[in-house]
């Protein structure tokens, strides 16, 4: 650079001549850069260029020096020939700094902004070419922006298939930009190969079956523009692969064929979906798109009609009443077309077997198929549902259309099946006998019971599980119930006990049955061995099982003999109620009493009452008192319920005791025994709280009032108080009632000691200061010109006053005569009329 275009401020001389002692500083020359901003751009530029010159390796200074000259291009056309300069810097720039990404970047930006095609592409290029591969990532993006952004597809085509080289994960980018610009086919290819390339991890997150179901998509709706792959096999390899999402496949190939034009061809595809998918989900959507298809044919066709009418009209008819029908048919077979996906998903259901007969209601043919089919898919051992019920339907149906033998022949045919329970084979002979019961044939159906009853060879327990049904059968006291029912009806005395007796030998009866084998027995007269029936009974069972026999046979017992075998009837009780639970003791002994009282005697009466009074659950025990009560006061009188109610009150809870201790003052009180009735309230005064139970003491109250005098009330209350003391045990209770009674004042236990502690010495304070304020609250609340007329007591008169310190719940009986408070009474004289004397008073007087 010629020195005279070198153009020097005085300012500037420090820093020629610190480059001049170091040309190889950048610090220097940067801070010379530094010190010429705001110089005109020729100066700032020199500078650099100079710099440059002594420093062609920097970085540093060609980063700098290139971002002041695409600063200086700002505001100016892009044919400037400042454009131009710049690009040659920047070409200088790459000789040395060829290996950096970032100036590369720079270029091919301002190249972009200059859209000269040719040479932003042969620049990309070289920037790949000079960058290492790992710097690549970088330069993509401006590249792919570049290309899609003029519509030259091949060459962006050409530039996305170099990138997928080096970074395959980006397909998705490239099918998406081929979906944009129509190239459906490439894009299709290439969704198939990362489809089938199990390593492949979609950037966006999508999975593999979404993937499947976008190129479905893809190709099923653009039949006509996808030529390279072959459709149906790629969507039923998706059949194979996708087994929960199999309605969208069927749906996307079906929908192929339809805009193919191949309707029949579409048309076999869902009747191909309907007869294989498994789940309702799926027959659902494949069913909704199948009517849909066929209704958009239909009207298409008439549409076709209507716009255009052909000159063989007939024809056209005959074609819109085929389609038609068509889709009527396809409507009324959906409970059928899904009864079969329900029974394809579980083949042993015997419940969608029946609703599939229900279907078939009018086809007799069908419903026979159905039933033979049904049979002979199930597996017992997989069945869900009572497999019995099945063939009970069969035979029912053949019975319907009065083909009793073919019935029979069903009947026998599932007698052999070995079901999961005992309950299943001897339910299909009920179902036999009764068929037979209905057609009258009473002698068969007692037979099958015979034979349904009969000891098999070799027997086996009810609940052994590796012996079939069939050696287990002759336990089934379903069964041999039917069987009994049957011999009671149709069969004789003998047979009917003979059933009951081989019921009882086998050890499988119930309480039920015993008790039916007693009334039959009765029904005939044969008492005795009624109870015997009942004997064996209570020897099988144990309680609580046994109790429902018990109560039978004693009802029965009683009314039978009453009191004719007195001795054998106690007997009978005492047995019954040997280890009998609480629960059930109630009902026996009264049963028992009443026995005693009708038959027996009274003491024993009693004796059973006060046993039961022990034995029955405590809820019951207040009723079982109140029983014995009034047994006792109609037999003995009241006066023997004395010690009852002692006993009462003594064993029962306090919510019970309070009621019979009101009960027995009472009695007292009506026999005119005011004391006893005055010691049993004081007794239970014990266990009434005045906070909750406040009525025991407005009747004690109301008998002091009527029946005592002064100092009974003095001690009614005394007592009242000590029991309220007795249930106030928490010291927040005592304290807060104290400091309410002292004057309504808020405060806690705190306040009740100077320390805050509620020791020994507390409690005492405490007492202290709650008897005193008690006796405050007694002096406000009482008012001494109000007296009570009690009873005469036998002790003289008292001429004090009324006792300061009074309780504050003090029984207020007022007269209106009484005193008024501020003094004794003035009584007025009055002239006593002349006609209260008559004539017996003078005149004088």
């Amino acid at each position: 650079m010629p020195e005279r275009d070198l153009n020097f401020h005085e300012d500037d001389l420090p820093y020629e001549e610190e480059i001049l002692r170091n040309p190889y500083s950048v610090k220097c020359w940067l801070r010379y850069v530094e010190h010429k901003e705001g110089s005109p751009a020729k100066e700032i530029n020199m500078v650099f260029e100079r710099a440059l010159k002594e420093l062609p390796g920097s970085y540093k200074l060609w980063y700098a020096y290139l971002r002041l000259r695409r600063s200086q291009l700002k505001g100016l056309c892009i044919n400037d020939p400042m454009y131009e300069d710049v690009n040659n810097a920047h070409e200088r720039a790459l000789v040395f700094m060829h290996k950096m990404p970032r100036i590369w970047i720079d270029y091919c930006k301002l190249l972009v902004e200059q859209m000269k095609l040719a040479r932003i592409r042969r620049t990309f290029d070289r920037a790949l070419r000079a960058l290492p591969i790992t710097q690549h990532t970088r330069v993509w993006p401006l590249y792919l922006n570049f290309v899609k952004k003029y519509p030259v597809h091949e060459t962006a085509v050409r530039v996305y298939r170099r990138m997928l080289k080096l970074q395959p994960e980006d397909a998705e980018d490239y099918i998406e930009y081929l979906i944009s610009i129509d190239r459906l086919d490439e894009a299709c290819v290439k969704l198939a190969e990362i489809v089938n390339d199990e390593h492949f991890l979609s950037k966006r997150g999508k999975s593999n079956h979404a993937l499947w179901h976008e190129l479905c998509t893809l190709i099923s709706r653009n039949p006509d523009k996808v030529h390279s792959l072959n459709v149906e096999a790629i969507i039923r390899g998706g059949l194979k692969r996708f087994t929960d999402q199999l309605g969208q496949l069927w749906c996307s190939l079906a929908d192929y064929y339809t805009r193919s034009g191949l309707f029949e061809r579409a048309r076999d595809i869902y009747e191909e979906a309907i007869e294989t998918v498994t789940t309702v989900r799926d027959f659902t959507q494949i069913f909704d798109a199948y009517a849909q298809f066929e209704e958009t044919v239909i009207s298409s066709k008439m549409e076709q009609m209507t716009n255009n009418p052909s000159d063989d009209q007939d024809e056209d008819d005959t074609d819109i009443e085929l389609r038609l029908a068509r889709f009527e048919y396809l409507m009324d077979r959906r409970p059928l077309l899904l009864n079969s996906v329900l029974l394809r998903q579980n083949p042993h259901n015997v419940l969608e077997w029946l609703k599939r007969v229900e279907l078939f209601k009018d086809q007799p043919r069908e419903i026979i198929n159905t039933y033979t089919e049904a049979i002979q898919t199930i597996d017992v051992k997989k069945s869900v549902g009572k497999l019995y019920t099945l063939w009970v339907s069969f035979a029912k149906f053949y019975e319907s259309n009065d083909q009793i033998q073919d019935a029979r022949t069903i009947f026998n045919k599932a007698t052999l099946v070995q079901y999961k329970a005992v309950d299943d084979l001897a339910s299909v002979w009920c179902e036999w006998s009764e068929m037979e019961i209905r057609h009258e044939n009473y002698d068969a159906a007692m037979n099958l019971m015979k034979r349904s009853t009969a000891l098999p060879t070799k027997r086996a327990g009810f609940f052994d599980n590796t012996e079939p049904v069939q050696n287990r059968v002759y336990r089934s006291i379903k069964l041999w119930s039917m069987y009994a029912d049957l011999e009671e009806s149709f069969g004789t005395l003998k047979t009917c006990k003979a059933v009951y007796d081989k019921i009882l030998d086998l050890r499988i009866a119930t309480p039920q049955i015993i008790i039916n084998y007693g009334m039959f027995l009765e029904e005939n007269n044969y008492f005795e061995d009624a109870f015997k029936a009942y004997e064996r009974g209570v020897a099988l069972f144990k309680w609580p099982n046994v109790y429902d026999i018990w109560n039978t046979y004693l009802t029965k017992f009683i009314k039978r003999y009453g009191g004719k075998k007195l001795e054998r009837a106690r007997d009978l009780f005492e047995q019954a109620l040997d280890g009998c639970p609480a629960k059930f003791a109630k009902n026996l002994y009264l049963l028992y009493a009443k026995l005693e009282e009708e038959y027996g005697l009274s003491r024993h009466a009693m004796a059973v009452y006060e046993r039961a009074t022990k034995a029955v659950l405590a809820d019951q025990r207040h009723e079982l008192f109140n029983i014995y009560l009034r047994r006792a006061a109609e037999i003995y009188g009241v006066t023997h319920t004395r010690p009852i109610y002692e006993k009462a009150i003594e064993v029962l809870p306090d919510e019970h005791a309070r009621e019979f201790c009101l009960r027995f003052a009472d009695l007292e009180r009506k026999l005119g025994e005011i004391d006893r009735a005055r010691a049993v309230y004081a007794h239970c005064s014990q266990m009434c709280d005045p906070r909750t139970s406040a009525n025991f003491w407005e009747a004690w109250k109301s008998f002091e009032v009527k029946h005592g005098n002064e100092d009974t009330v003095r001690e009614m209350l005394r007592i009242k108080r000590s029991v309220q003391a007795t249930y106030n045990t928490q010291v927040n209770y005592m304290s807060a009632q104290m400091l309410a009674a002292a004057g309504n004042l808020t405060g806690t236990t705190s306040d009740l000691t100077p320390d805050g502690n509620l020791d020994n010495d507390g409690m005492k304070l405490l007492e202290q200061k709650a008897s005193h304020a008690a006796a405050r609250a007694n002096q406000e609340e009482m008012k001494p010109n109000k007296g009570i007329l009690f009873v005469r007591s036998d002790k003289p008169p008292m001429e004090t006053e009324i006792s300061q310190v009074q309780n504050p719940d003090e029984i207020d009986i007022d007269d209106d005569d009484s005193e008024p408070e501020d003094g004794p009474a003035v009584i007025q004289r009055k002239i006593v009329p002349d006609e209260v004397f008559g004539g017996m008073k003078k005149d004088e007087d």
